[in-house]
């Protein structure tokens, strides 16, 4: 069956039931359509706003205080930013080869000149080399200008070569 035949059907249907009432009855049936057509629409429409909005005016003063605390650390990290960074210290073999063998790397060699820096490392640990590539990379700003890295047979061996150059603040 078609829509438009469902509902000439239904409304005949209804037209049937609505003459079979009396007139007192049919105004009680239209009060209570009335009172469950406002019911529905407190329930969906008007409720639901208004919690919402008591809910957003309780969150809101935590929202400002967020917003806060935001704002200052973002101009608390502008003046890190503007603030000038420690002056570098000259980058020696002899510091190099500390800090590698703090980190368990012992070094074939280490040269330095003009602020490159050329580390050979034979059957060392790849994760402890690129841990000592991060600290040197963050307390010295060296960064890597070649690297050749050999895996070896044993889990976790390299044989590496490393150019490195002290990046100068401008």
């Amino acid at each position: 069956m078609n829509l438009p035949g469902m509902l000439h059907q239904s409304k005949q249907s209804f037209a049937e039931f609505w003459l079979a009432r009396d007139k007192r009855e049919r105004a009680l049936l239209a009060a209570a359509a009335i009172v469950a057509a406002l019911g529905l629409t407190y329930a969906v429409l008007i409720d639901p706003a208004l919690s919402g909005r008591e809910r957003l005016n309780k969150n809101l003063p935590e929202l400002r205080q967020q917003v806060a605390q935001l704002q200052a650390l973002s101009q608390e990290a502008a003046a890190y930013a503007a603030s000038t960074a420690p002056p570098l210290t000259a980058i020696t073999a002899e510091s190099l080869k500390i800090g590698l063998e703090a980190k368990g790397l012992k070094p074939q060699s280490v040269t330095v000149s003009d602020g490159v820096v050329r580390v050979q490392l034979a059957a060392v640990s790849f994760a402890g080399t690129v841990n000592w590539l991060d600290e040197m990379q963050k307390t010295a700003r060296l960064l890597v200008v070649e690297a050749n890295i050999v895996p070896l047979d044993k889990p976790d061996t390299v044989n590496a070569t490393l150019t490195l150059r002290q990046q100068r603040k401008d």
